[in-house]
């Protein structure tokens, strides 16, 4: 894998064989990024990546200037491959042994982006709790955005604030937000 914008620009990034993970293709992770670049100024962005596995998203959002990072991932040797890698490239990266779920429930912090990867095999239902456990805990921003990425076998569109889906092979990444009530002519003239 390799970072694919900002400082840190065409460096590879090798992980261990050993690790648990399916990192985002580089081809899928240069569409998300180009969607979430047109949401959003990557200077001041608080990030939070579920399911973390190699650190990949967090290294692209560190390289881009992104000020603050939470990694979480339930193996030890991704949460140790991720504080390694971040320190030697020098970016604000968090990284935190736990449960995505257990973390969501405790959370009270809020984040600008939540981007979670979890194994494809996830059953339907617990892709499910990651929107609403984030929505219904308000760990996302109000003009935030949850990302999920899923198998394009998995269907997210009846979940509480979807708002748009992109396929890239057989990668697909769901994209929540809060609903953003628009305002009539007679509620801006009182």
């Amino acid at each position: 894998m390799r970072i694919i914008s900002g400082k840190h620009k065409g460096r590879r990034i090798v992980a261990p064989k050993k690790l648990p993970v399916r990192p985002t293709t580089d081809m899928a992770k240069e569409a998300l990024f180009n969607i979430i670049n047109n949401h959003f100024n990557f200077s001041d962005l608080n990030v939070l990546e579920l399911f973390a596995g190699t650190g990949n998203i967090g290294y692209e959002f560190g390289s881009r200037g992104n000020t603050r990072v939470i990694a979480v991932d339930a193996d030890y040797g991704c949460i140790s491959f991720i504080r390694k890698t971040a320190t030697e490239l020098e970016l604000d990266i968090t990284p935190i042994k736990s449960d995505a779920f257990s973390y969501l429930e405790r959370c009270n912090t809020t984040f600008d982006i939540i981007f979670a990867d979890p194994p494809y095999d996830l059953s339907q239902e617990n892709f499910e709790k990651i929107a609403t456990q984030s929505f219904q805990n308000n760990i996302l921003d109000e003009e935030g955005m949850l990302i999920i990425e899923h198998s394009k076998h998995t269907k997210l569109d009846q979940v509480i604030n979807f708002s748009f889906s992109k396929h890239y092979g057989g990668t697909t990444f769901s994209f929540f937000q809060y609903e953003i009530e628009e305002e009539t002519e007679e509620e801006e003239e009182i």
